[in-house]
């Protein structure tokens, strides 16, 4: 007997295989019955007859419930009708299981009731799509770093202070001292980027903003290259490299589950460089001849996000925000000393920021100001000036995030589907 998976059943036509699953659904017509298998690989049709099937197995086809766990035996055949293709010939079932009734009906459901049963929402066809989307998209984040030469080094969870300002910050009680959870790798990137050249880390983020909006979540997953002797430019072409070359593979390889997302995938397929690269001056520009009272300065909100990249059908690069706006480490510019040299890149579609970043500032005496400027505490970035003092250079990076890609990718409208359990403002559990 040959045990093996859905997605790989077309190789065994004519032969009898093994599929251990679970029962999606069922039907019966006349003297047939119609199963539904998944193994979390794929859908399979299981035909079984009467007159093929042991007595035993025909007559537990009434037992078996929604997600029942099972051993199926049978022979496999084409049929262009069925999902897949392939069609199952069963010949013998072995119960592990019978589920108790499945809270999740096909009846509409509210959001609340979903994510109080999110362990149980996760093998539903749409959201299992997401996280298979979501993995191809983490699998080509490593695959387009190590293919240009760039080093993984995991940066630490607990830090001792902050990156991003303290207002959003995580505190916990280390041993007896203040400890924080990370808002990003960065800072500990950059001293890897010292060593190695070019280096990314890869990992959870974590940020206390009470925010209930849809592109926000407390927890979520950032990929941060970090790269020694780039500055802004170099960093752009990166970023735009990076985005192309990973809508490109989901394409390639996550058609069928775009497809059930019913995502529009010419508008995917626009995802080539080069992309639009406008000024924070130009946005602010096109913002109030919008209508909008957007005063120069302030940060994009989402909405602002929104009508700017509504006015593309690819990302755009906005860049040289005002200095005052952006954290301790961005470096000025030395064209107009009230920016600095950063970039976001934006989404399409109205998807809004998706990669922030820029170049860092690598003068010690420069630092220093910014870190007494910011009010932060010299005593925890000690380690962090000794990188210019010890051979620095210029450099630059910027940080991906994972759900904020993986929603705009998949066409959802809100975080909460793109990661298998987030973390809200109101939500811990399950």
């Amino acid at each position: 007997m040959i045990q093996t998976y859905i997605n790989e059943i077309g190789q065994y036509v004519g032969k009898e295989v093994s599929i251990k699953g679970w029962l999606y659904n069922k039907r019966s017509s006349g003297k047939l019955r119609f199963l539904t298998l998944r193994d979390g690989t794929g859908l399979l049709q299981g035909v079984m007859f009467k007159d093929d099937a042991d007595e035993g197995t025909f007559s537990l086809f009434d037992r078996l419930t929604q997600e029942s766990s099972l051993k199926v035996n049978g022979v496999v055949r084409q049929d262009h009708r069925a999902p897949g293709g392939y069609e199952l010939a069963i010949r013998r079932i072995e119960l592990i299981q019978i589920a108790e009734e499945y809270p999740i009906s096909p009846k509409e459901h509210g959001t609340a009731f979903l994510m109080d049963h999110r362990h149980l929402w996760l093998r539903s066809s749409k959201q299992h799509a997401i996280l298979l989307v979501r993995d191809e998209i983490i699998s080509a984040c490593r695959d387009f770093f190590h293919e240009r030469g760039f080093v993984l080094v995991d940066a630490p969870i607990f830090t001792p202070n902050a990156s991003e300002g303290t207002t959003a910050l995580f505190e916990t009680e280390y041993f007896g001292e203040q400890a924080y959870l990370t808002q990003s790798g960065q800072l500990y990137n950059e001293a890897a980027a010292m060593a190695f050249g070019r280096v990314y880390c890869f990992g959870p983020t974590f940020r206390a903003e009470k925010a209930k909006t849809r592109r926000h979540l407390t927890e979520f997953w950032m990929v941060e290259p970090e790269m020694a002797f780039y500055d802004l430019a170099d960093t752009m072409d990166l970023a735009e490299d990076f985005i192309t070359y990973l809508v490109q593979r989901v394409l390639k390889n996550k058609e069928k589950e775009l497809i059930l997302l019913e995502r529009d995938l010419e508008k995917l397929g626009k995802v080539v460089k080069p992309f639009p690269r406008i000024s924070y001056d130009d946005s602010v520009q096109i913002l109030q001849e919008k209508g909008i009272d957007f005063k120069w300065g302030e940060d994009f909100g989402a909405a602002d996000e929104t009508i700017l990249s509504n006015e593309f059908d690819k990302p755009i690069i906005i860049h040289r925000y005002p200095l005052k706006s952006k954290a301790f480490y961005m470096k000025t510019d030395p064209q107009n000393h009230q920016l600095a040299l950063c970039l976001d890149v934006l989404a399409p579609e109205g998807y809004g920021e998706i990669i922030g970043g820029g170049q860092r500032e690598d003068k010690l005496d420069e630092l220093e100001k910014k870190i007494k400027k910011h009010k932060l505490p010299f005593e925890v970035f000690k380690w962090y000036l000794d990188l210019r003092r010890y051979g620095s250079v210029p450099h630059a990076g910027f940080g991906l995030g994972i759900e904020r890609t993986v929603a705009w990718i998949c066409g959802r409208s809100h975080l909460r589907e793109t990661i298998p359990f987030p973390r809200l403002l109101s939500r811990i559990y399950p």
